[in-house]
């Protein structure tokens, strides 16, 4: 069939349609030895392969067209937009409609035969419609890509990953290519090695190459591909662009360092729903930048940092605070106060290779030890006070009549707060008022811990180590400064920055003996820990909720159901011949796929917990990035889950040290003094 929307002329295919600007209407790209540029895709000369953005290569197999991210703001017609200037054309890809008509040489169609092709003159045998790429991925051979993301982003955009194909005139994409019974294919053919130096080149000619300076130095896919490739100098000119951008936002985007791989735009959109990413501009004024002409401030951004963790190189990054933390700790007039988060325990030591059973948070306070703080706390002894406060205010809606048509929202999720002020304002009310455990501590810190210790609230700076971006902007609000010092929170550093601290006094942690947290408040339970992982909340709260309820004591893996990393899980429980259903999500995604259904009475649920990233805090935007890892939040959740099975208390309501705090300071849970403190009010 022949399809035509409007581009020009198609061209017949049996799945679907490639524009004429595809098949070689355009001008020249790079040639692949990197030279000059023929006269067009389908013209005569050199440029067999189209370059890193370029436009003009035909790729030979049958396509489908798929829609690209933002297919309603199309610029000129791709027939208009390549040029012979080779250097325009890196930034030229992003506003043609090449870009926005994404074509694919696959064919994804479930159960078909498998096929028999060569890669490397090794044989392989793999389903129809699988990839180049997942071929020699089964083989373990290693093709190299940049902007592609398994069900994510296969839009081809980098070339990196073109291979040379037996019978086809130009290399093609190893991501977007399907396999075929017979084909036969080279990885690495030295016209492979060509095309994609000159894709790299011509990258790097619009890339701040400042590594030393750079947060993703030693961790960024373009540097070392850049050094598997050899290239060592740049045969292009430079044209870098640069931003302006707020820098006082807790996200932070380096234009100069965008490669233009759509990796957050497509993140953003398929596993967040939010879209604030987008392709801007055109030709040379292309790049990536917030979607609808807006600041980021005044975005719908949520703050999760997905973006930031599933970039590959160091465009987008956290607003560093470490400098903050460094004054305050050379300030001999101020009492520095850390909380560690759940979730940092399970993560912080991969940059330094220590296995999980090594990287202990006695390991993390003898660090923070060394560093210069004063006292070091565990912020699941806070998470152990949010169960507290929140299965009180649940039990009391539950067990006092009917609890209305919407749930109680867990709230200690600051990125899944953000999103619902602005994705489900009116459901805000159905919020818990219980502050995150993160808030709840910094109040504590500076009431309770100040007062019991002779310290002058106002000369504490406290700082919380935390897997998350979001939390940064958190500590900001107007509502958490409820101890009369100034913020309740002083600083929030990420995983990631605290781990550069580390690195910044060189710190051999390998060398510590473990410390354990300070006292009074350095006792916490497995059912804090847990918070760090998706479903951890709502575990952690219905034990205790049970027990509330009924006056006894569940065993404690009764609420295991809603563990795993399903991005929407539900459960049914019976609490004194009451019929309990419960939901959690993680993702956004998957939180406004749950959200539409109940607001829509498709579902109905009385308790749900929400986190922003997939898999919880272990996903956490503020997390170590590990390019070449598998499931890193499952992992880490494995982590937490085993030592809540390790420790001593498991149920937040047996915890000595928030039996104490309540007898000496808050009385009982839902006090005026606890909603002082440890409550908040949420606006929409």
């Amino acid at each position: 069939m022949v399809v035509d929307d409007g581009l020009g002329e198609g061209k017949a295919g049996p799945t679907g349609f490639v524009p004429d600007a595809a098949a070689g209407a355009g001008g020249g790209g790079p040639a692949e030895a990197g030279g000059a540029g023929g006269s067009g895709a389908g013209g005569s000369g050199a440029g067999e392969s189209p370059n890193a953005f370029g436009m003009g290569a035909e790729w030979d197999p049958d396509p489908i067209t798929i829609e690209g991210p933002s297919p309603a703001s199309r610029p000129a017609k791709a027939s208009e937009a390549p040029r012979p200037d080779v250097a325009r054309d890196v930034e030229e890809y992003l506003s043609s409609d090449y870009f926005h008509e994404l074509t694919y040489y696959m064919d994804a169609s479930e159960g078909q035969d498998l096929v028999k092709l060569t890669i490397d003159g090794r044989n392989v045998e793999i389903a129809g419609g699988s990839t180049i790429l997942a071929a020699a991925e089964k083989l373990g051979i290693q093709i190299p890509t940049l902007c592609y993301m398994k069900g994510i982003n296969e839009i081809a955009a980098c070339r990196v990953c073109v291979v040379e194909v037996a019978g086809l005139s130009r290399l093609t994409p190893a991501c977007a290519t399907a396999v075929s019974d017979g084909m036969s294919v080279r990885t690495n053919s030295p016209r492979v090695r060509a095309s994609r130096k000159t894709n790299v080149q011509l990258m790097l000619s619009q890339h701040d190459c400042m590594c030393p300076a750079c947060i993703r130095s030693g961790n960024c896919g373009l540097q070392e591909l850049a050094g598997d490739l050899g290239l060592y100098r740049l045969d292009y000119g430079r044209d870098v662009p640069e931003n302006d951008w707020d820098r006082g936002f807790p996200l932070q985007k380096r234009e100069s360092k965008c490669i233009k791989c759509m990796r957050c735009v497509q993140v953003c959109a398929k596993t967040q729903s939010l879209g604030i990413w987008d392709a801007v501009g055109s030709g040379g004024r292309a790049s990536v930048n917030v979607s609808g002409n807006r600041a980021m401030a005044e975005s719908n951004c949520s703050l999760c940092g997905q973006c930031i963790t599933h970039c590959p190189v160091g465009s987008l990054g956290e607003r560093d605070d470490t400098e903050k933390v460094f004054k305050a700790l050379a300030d001999p007039k101020v009492v520095t106060v850390a909380q560690i988060a759940p979730a940092v325990r399970a993560a912080w030591a991969e940059y330094f290779g220590l296995g999980r059973e090594s990287a202990t948070p006695g390991l993390m306070v003898a660090a923070l030890k060394k560093i210069g703080f004063d006292y070091v706390f565990d912020t699941s002894l806070s998470a152990d006070m949010t169960v507290m406060e929140e299965a009180s205010e649940f039990i009391k809606g539950f067990m006092g009549g009917d609890p209305g048509p919407y749930p109680l929202f867990t709230s200690c999720c600051p990125g899944w707060v953000r999103f619902i002020k602005t994705e489900f304002p009116r459901m805000v009310p159905y919020l818990s008022t219980a502050k995150s455990p993160q808030q709840m501590f910094g109040a504590i810190i500076k009431t309770y811990f100040a007062e019991r210790n002779g310290i002058d609230p106002n000369s504490i700076f406290q700082i919380a180590i935390m897997p998350c971006i979001a939390k940064k902007h958190e500590c900001d609000l107007p509502t958490m400064d409820s101890s009369g010092a100034g913020r309740d929170v002083d600083v929030v550093l990420t995983t990631r920055e605290f781990v550069r601290m580390l690195r910044e006094e060189h710190i051999d942690v390998t060398l510590f003996k473990e410390l354990g947290f300070d006292d009074p408040l350095g006792e916490s339970t497995g059912a804090g820990v847990i918070f760090g992982a998706t479903g951890g909340v709502m575990e952690a709260a219905l034990r205790t909720a049970y027990c509330l309820a009924t006056g006894d004591k569940p065993p404690v893996d009764t609420f295991r159901t809603i563990r795993g990393m399903n991005g929407w899980k539900e459960a049914t429980f019976d609490v004194s011949g009451r019929e309990l259903k419960v939901a959690v999500a993680s993702g956004l995604g998957n939180a406004r796929k749950l959200m539409d259904a109940i607001v829509s009475g498709e579902v109905r649920y009385h308790f749900v917990e929400v986190m922003a990233c997939p898999g919880g805090c272990g996903g956490g935007g503020g997390q170590p990035i590990n390019r070449n890892a598998g499931n890193e939040a499952q992992e880490r959740e494995n982590t937490l889950y085993n030592l809540d099975e390790l420790s001593k208390y498991r149920f937040s309501h047996e915890n000595p040290a928030i039996i104490r705090i309540y007898d000496e300071f808050l009385g009982e849970p839902l006090s005026p003094v606890a909603k002082r403190y440890l409550h908040t009010v949420h606006r929409a």
